[in-house]
């Protein structure tokens, strides 16, 4: 039922009888900014096949694709939103693609801490190298599985279900707790590392001008999608009605903003630069490790 003071009902209002207050966003996403994240995730998408191809780096192409792929969806739904705010279908399919998107962009991200690791200096690892990816990759796949349980309850009570939600939010806190452990385990192992090179325990042979610039750019990603990933938690900690749904700036500086410079970073500093099979003998032996990983296991 519709309250003559507040949210109007899905689908009982249209543009011409209602005022866009009385719709959940009370606004109108905007078609300019919703059209213009479109182009930026597709560029983004085939670039990052293209790299995939050239270097060899199949599994990330295929994740950072997927990732842009959800993207392309959900702002695609937004844009179904400005023609009617009150569509639900449009709503549920934003809310969730958008959502779960980046959890395909932090899979693709934990797997180079292991190929980084093995490149690098395996012995200065904490444990196992193949544990890293063993651990996080799993735990991404509960966050996912969290997140797109959540949207679907909501969307089969019409965007009432508590329940709903709270899942969809134990998806995000979930994601944000394993980022913000792989961010201390990569810590651990960048301090464990230096103090091998200085006791010459490990060598910096493979740290290169190429291998910095990765490392720059694939954390400055994976800065932008923890704190995306905190203010998605802020905004539903609400529910459907917090007010923090309801403000569009806060959305596209914190959300589309964050995710698209952070999927275009995983493009500038492309783990292709440092990881490309064909890239010179593989001589020292971080490459080696390297290889042999390739070679006797699933190709990351």
């Amino acid at each position: 039922m519709s309250d003559s003071q507040g949210q109007a009902d899905w689908g009982e209002c249209t543009i011409a009888t209602c005022s866009v207050e009385r719709s959940i966003f009370q606004y109108r996403p905007s078609l300019v900014a919703n059209s213009l994240f479109i182009a930026l995730f597709g560029i983004s998408m085939f670039i990052h096949i293209y790299q995939g191809i050239r270097w060899r780096q199949r599994t990330f192409a295929i994740l950072m694709a997927i990732g842009c792929i959800s993207e392309m969806i959900g702002y695609g739904g937004r844009i179904m939103m400005y023609n009617d705010p009150w569509s639900f279908t449009a709503f549920i399919m934003q809310i969730v693609t958008i959502t779960f998107a980046p959890v395909f962009f932090t899979a693709a991200i934990y797997i180079q801490l292991y190929k980084s690791i093995l490149k690098l200096s395996p012995s200065s690892a904490l444990f196992k190298p193949a544990l890293y990816f063993q651990i996080f990759i799993p735990a991404d796949i509960i966050s996912l599985v969290l997140q797109s349980v959540g949207g679907a309850m909501s969307s089969q009570s019409d965007g009432s279900s508590k329940t709903g939600v709270n899942i969809g939010l134990a998806g995000l806190s979930f994601q944000v707790i394993c980022l913000f452990i792989f961010v201390v385990l990569s810590l651990v192992f960048a301090w464990s590392y230096r103090k091998d090179i200085k006791a010459g325990r490990a060598t910096t042979e493979n740290l290169d001008g190429s291998f910095k610039w990765f490392l720059g750019f694939l954390t400055l990603a994976i800065t932008l999608i923890f704190i995306r990933c905190s203010y998605r938690i802020y905004e539903l900690s609400g529910g459907y009605s917090g007010p923090a749904l309801h403000s569009q700036a806060e959305f596209i500086a914190l959300e589309s903003c964050m995710v698209i410079i952070a999927v275009y970073a995983l493009n500038i500093g492309h783990p292709g630069l440092v990881f490309d099979p064909r890239k010179g003998a593989t001589t020292s032996a971080g490459e080696k490790n390297l290889h042999r990983a390739s070679e006797s296991s699933v190709e990351v």
